[in-house]
């Protein structure tokens, strides 16, 4: 409706640019400049590859971004961007464009929370999260179970990885098997004609005295790796298929049994699963099979909404603009270890004032002369405004900690 909120959002935490484009629930636009096949031949993502590339991506991700969505900059009602967690570097090439977009365009600016924005994405597929909404969230940097009475403002730690996360683990058994990078989608392709029965690889924190809702896949990992390498050493071939169906099963074993688990002990009927390994096959069918035994109603957004993206991002952000949370201020800063209790960063008063806007711009430069850092995202975001120079670099990159 033209009444809701229009939000554009930005997402940099890792290797893909993401510029997504809201108006409440209906996304309009979804761009995505991503540069995993320049970290491919590292066997990995190379923190200083993507923040470049991020800084060559940016304001013409933006430009297709607002093109896609028919609307021009000067109609948004807020812009959002991930703060954190995520890589560092990668971060502040996100949040020095926002700011800039957000200063330029007089916006109000909100700094989200990467995976708060993942639960978050989910509403412009099925509507609006109940509430409280419990989530599993799986991913290559991430594997948690979060339970949020109020996405915007109350998110609670159920249980987490206290190793690798899920999709770090398929990256890393990809790469035993020689399978390249990234490894989740070429090991869910593999596993469809293997066996998940053909290898009995171990459940991490399974036991009867295991935290309930913690995960741990590094045992998997080093267990996977060895039968593999002892195959090799005995001269014999290497099953690569049912390896590969094996190892995803007790992968997904895992994560399922805990989410199911852990909304019949906190009582709520519902599940979402978000993050980049949501969107394995295997995965989506077991959670809808125990979710269904379980009288669980499952939510799980479409593969491209799963993955990193702008549109989750501006779609936490347009939830922040309609319940009138407040803007963050200039003071914003990428933090890479921000956590989950955090969706967003407010303004330091917390007055519920919108500080993203160029009104506000002369009283934040007088009042904050910190020193910055981050020199390698100059200029970012601001092509064509012959006013940002207005506002001090030490202000627009500021790297300053948050908690002061």
């Amino acid at each position: 409706m033209p009444d809701e909120p229009l939000v554009l959002g930005i997402e940099t935490s890792c290797d893909e640019t993401g510029v997504g484009i809201v108006r409440g629930t209906t996304l309009l636009a979804d761009a995505i400049a991503s540069s995993v096949d320049e970290h491919a031949r590292f066997g990995g993502v190379v923190p200083e590859v993507a923040s470049r590339a991020h800084l060559e991506a940016m304001v013409p991700t933006i430009e297709r971004a607002l093109k896609e969505a028919g609307v021009s900059a000067r109609d948004l009602d807020g812009i959002a961007v991930t703060a954190g967690p995520g890589l560092a570097g990668a971060l502040l090439v996100g949040v020095s464009a926002a700011k800039s977009y957000a200063y330029a365009l007089g916006k109000p600016l909100y700094g989200v929370n990467h995976l708060a924005s993942h639960i978050c994405v989910d509403q412009l597929e099925h509507g609006p999260l109940p509430e409280p909404t419990m989530a599993l969230l799986v991913s290559g940097g991430h594997s948690s179970l979060l339970l949020a009475p109020d996405i915007t403002s109350d998110v609670r730690p159920m249980g987490a990885t206290i190793d690798d996360a899920a999709g770090e683990a398929f990256d890393k058994i990809a790469r035993v098997l020689h399978l390249g990078f990234p490894g989740g989608p070429v090991i869910d392709r593999l596993a469809r004609e293997g066996d998940p029965a053909a290898i009995a690889f171990p459940r991490g924190l399974t036991g009867p005295r295991d935290a309930a809702y913690d995960f741990s896949f590094s045992g998997l990992k080093t267990a996977v790796a060895r039968w593999i390498e002892a195959k090799r050493n005995a001269g014999e071939e290497v099953p690569v298929r049912d390896v590969a169906a094996s190892f995803q099963e007790a992968v997904v074993d895992v994560l399922t049994r805990k989410a199911v688990r852990a909304c019949k002990d906190e009582g709520v009927d519902h599940l979402m699963i978000g993050g980049g390994v949501a969107a394995n096959s295997r995965l989506r069918a077991l959670a809808a099979d125990r979710c269904e035994r379980a009288g669980i109603r499952l939510r799980v957004p479409r593969p491209g909404l799963c993955t990193d993206n702008g549109a989750m991002v501006a779609a936490l952000g347009a939830e922040m603009v309609a319940r009138n949370r407040s803007a963050s201020d200039w003071q914003l800063s990428a933090d890479s270890s921000l956590p989950v209790t955090e969706p967003h960063v407010p303004s330091h008063d917390d007055s519920g004032h919108a500080h993203g806007g160029r009104d506000d711009g002369g009283d934040d430069r007088g009042e904050h002369g910190h020193g910055g850092h981050g020199d390698g995202g100059h200029g970012h975001g601001g092509h064509g405004h012959d006013h940002l120079h207005e506002l001090s670099k030490e202000n627009l990159y500021s790297m300053r900690p948050r908690h002061v």
